[in-house]
């Protein structure tokens, strides 16, 4: 359950010169067009006012209760045709994942033989899964993985890189009260939500943050990226397209809430984990054969659930 939007792919040329991910920053407007991407690029009043005048006309018309109710009960349905039209040509692999989240990256000689159990929550066709167990030798490593979407789990298990051994992958409405898990309470060293908690109706949210803190052990990690505020996806909305304030649907059916950093700092801190980073990540895409600037927000996050008092 994750449709997060590709990152521009460089040529070779770009990339024997290409510094540090997330280092790339523009500093003289002469240069935009030289590279495809630009790191932590700062907004000035207008374009913020932009944002907020875009977001205020496509938001003005409200979906139907009925329209609404039937978006969130299909949401299971409209992600299967998701993945059965996009089928094996939607899973690429993340190459910002090991910098952004080190902690996913395989572990040292040193401790390859300490147990490790990481849970992707909508983890799709395996776009975070798959290089984890692709580059991780750990023999002790144990990860796992639910969706919405059958067709989703179907395609990850049909993957090469899938090694039933050191994983299972399941379906899952995440949305309910009570998970049915292969796995403990207190058990999961690292919960994994990538672009998928902005997929989930807003009342909901709460709740399946609340589950990610009863299954993580203490000490564990629930790492965190999503959707951001006034992110080029939100203002491409065409009017009729919200179902509540700053929660779409797609042309597929498919459903995406756009978060303030905010927001998600009291939803986590209301769970109990505390907060070791909460960025937002504003970057500059550009297409420069067609001279266009597309301007990106995402939030990234990590909370840890804290020991227990002895």
């Amino acid at each position: 359950m994750s449709s997060e939007s590709t990152e521009p792919v460089e040529n070779a040329a770009d990339n024997e010169k290409r510094p540090q991910f997330g280092t790339r920053l523009l500093t003289d407007d002469a240069d935009v067009y030289k590279h495809n991407a630009w790191d932590h690029v700062e907004w000035d009043t207008e374009q913020e006012e932009a944002a907020q005048a875009a977001v205020a006309k496509n938001s003005t018309i409200k979906m139907s209760s009925d329209q609404r109710e039937r978006f969130q009960s299909e949401a299971p349905k409209f992600w299967d045709s998701f993945y059965g039209i996009h089928d094996n040509r939607f899973f690429k692999d993340r190459h910002w994942l090991f910098t952004e989240f080190p902690e996913l990256a395989p572990m040292s000689n040193n401790e390859q033989s300490e147990p490790r159990s990481i849970f992707e929550l909508g983890c799709g066709v395996g776009n975070t899964i798959l290089p984890i167990l692709q580059y991780s030798t750990e023999s002790q490593l144990k990860v796992y993985g639910c969706d919405f979407s059958a067709r989703a789990i179907e395609i990850l298990r049909s993957q090469p890189q899938f090694a039933d051994k050191r994983c299972e992958v399941f379906v899952m409405d995440a949305t309910l009260e009570k998970w049915n898990v292969p796995f403990d309470e207190n058990s999961q060293d690292i919960i994994v939500m990538i672009f998928v908690l902005s997929a989930i109706e807003p009342s909901k949210m709460q709740g399946v943050l609340e589950n990610c803190y009863r299954y993580l052990k203490p000490g564990g990690l629930l790492i965190f990226r999503d959707y951001g505020r006034y992110d080029l996806a939100q203002l491409r909305f065409k009017s009729g397209k919200c179902l509540e304030d700053n929660f779409y649907v797609r042309g597929d059916g498919t459903m995406v809430y756009f978060f303030t950093e905010q927001e998600l700092r009291s939803m986590l801190a209301k769970t109990g984990l505390v907060e070791e980073q909460l960025i937002v990540d504003r970057r500059l895409q550009v297409n420069r054969g067609r001279c266009l600037k597309m301007y990106r927000v995402w939030i990234q996050t990590k909370f840890r659930k804290p020991l227990l008092s002895p």
